[in-house]
């Protein structure tokens, strides 16, 4: 079985098999943190700690250059895992256990059974704002006898999302980082899919539940719960979509 316990924001505990996964470590209470010439606000703490969460056996990094993906705690839980799997910028200015997984590379985090990690492509942001809004990186999840998973990270682009479907899709469950998120940074629109383009991805992907994360608890998220219900509803798509409430776990 396939749990996932949410901590909030875009950071959760997903148990695939044998093996313990964290995404982007956030947990830090509610606070402000500067943002090119404005600011980004964390309106809520984290469900869980830490210490709530246990061992992990690595860390689904999918960026380090803004707060809302990796805040001061979350460096800290991040600088202390065996393990973190992120960007070649990210392994550059965090060096310790962070490892660079370039687009479509491998690496196989140890388990009963193993579960292969896959780096896929992500723009948080058009085409053109690579710039401002700095690499960031995805996920895809495989195993034998394990389904297959798609973590988005910091991904706006429905585009992104079919060149993944075609290259190693569908997927089981995605795991879809939503909330359609604007920051102060110029020219970079959504860094996040909107609630509509998240039920599309769902339907690109195949995917037959769909955990949306990095929704709520970040001032600079413009769609929320009630967006995410209402867009997969009138997609058809409302039975695939799996809520998460934070500090629960969620069966898969």
């Amino acid at each position: 079985m396939t749990i996932l316990h949410y901590v909030g924001g875009p950071t959760a505990l997903l148990r695939l098999g044998g093996v313990r996964l964290l995404t982007d470590p956030t947990f830090d209470p509610p606070g402000e943190y500067p943002v090119a010439s404005g600011r980004l606000v964390k309106t809520a703490g984290p469900a869980l700690a830490p210490a709530d969460l246990g061992p992990v056996d690595a860390v689904l990094l999918s960026h380090d250059q803004h707060a809302d993906n990796l805040d001061r705690a979350g460096r800290e839980c991040a600088a202390a895992a065996p393990l973190v799997l992120s960007t070649a910028s990210a392994a550059a200015r965090l060096g310790g256990p962070v490892r660079a997984l370039p687009a479509w590379e491998s690496y196989t985090v140890g388990g009963r059974p193993p579960v292969r990690v896959t780096a896929v492509p992500a723009l948080p942001g058009p085409p053109g704002s690579e710039p401002l809004t700095g690499e960031v990186t995805g996920f895809v999840l495989t195993g034998e006898e394990l389904p297959t998973v798609y973590v988005s990270g910091d991904n706006a682009s429905l585009d992104v999302v079919r060149t993944i479907a075609a290259r190693l899709g569908p997927v089981d469950i995605a795991v879809l980082f939503a909330g359609a998120a604007r920051t102060p940074l110029p020219g970079t629109g959504h860094t996040t899919l909107t609630s509509e383009h998240a039920a599309a991805a769902a339907a690109v992907l195949g995917a037959h539940d769909v955990v949306p994360l990095h929704f709520e608890h970040w001032g600079h998220l413009t769609q929320g719960a009630e967006s995410l219900v209402a867009a997969f509803e009138a997609a058809g798509l409302g039975h695939r979509l799996r809520l998460p409430r934070p500090g629960a776990a969620v069966e898969l």
